[in-house]
């Protein structure tokens, strides 16, 4: 047999030997990935206000690693921004406290950890607030579109949470996974 054949059919098995697909047993691999410091703006535009709860959990989702073992980064090394200006606009209106506490207070703690609340000024136009009706860890923007363009062109990172409703509890797809 020709060498360049031979060499040929080598080449031709090893291709074919790294692309075979990987065993059913093998476990993932956990990477550590080398993170630094964060710039980043969250846009919640949501359809209902209560959808503000869940997306919430998306900025403890950036925090919360980041600030523990090993990264442990202070919460002053994150530079997060919220701009609100849809349906959870609601949410941050001083007169709807008693409704939306929960988020509220979660809201007024990741201000305390820096996290900066904005609010669209033309959205709280279409809605009848002033900024005088909302909390005073928030900010009263001209625009959240500007906004966004703004904080984009400064390098920061977009992240729009996406919160869908939820028709199964996670134990409920946890069981009718392990018959799989």
């Amino acid at each position: 047999m020709n060498v360049k054949i031979k060499t040929y059919h080598f080449l031709l098995f090893l291709i074919l030997f790294l692309w075979a697909p990987v065993r059913a047993d093998s476990d993932a691999k956990f990477v550590q990935t080398p993170y630094t410091e964060q710039k980043v703006v969250f846009e919640f535009y949501f359809d209902e206000p209560e959808k503000i709860g869940p997306a919430l959990f998306w900025i403890r989702s950036l925090m919360n690693p980041l600030m523990a073992a090993p990264y442990g980064m202070a919460p002053e090394f994150l530079d997060l921004k919220v701009i609100i200006h849809g349906t959870e606009i609601v949410t941050v209106a001083k007169k709807n406290y008693a409704k939306y506490k929960n988020a509220v207070e979660r809201m007024r703690y990741y201000a305390q950890l820096g996290v900066e609340f904005r609010v669209c000024g033309l959205a709280a136009k279409d809605y009848g607030y002033d900024a005088d009706d909302f909390y005073d860890f928030i900010q009263l923007t001209p625009s959240a579109i500007t906004e966004i363009a703004h904080w984009q062109i400064q390098g920061y990172a977009l992240i729009k949470p996406k919160v869908m409703d939820k028709k199964h509890t996670i134990e409920e797809i946890r069981r009718s996974s392990r018959g799989c």
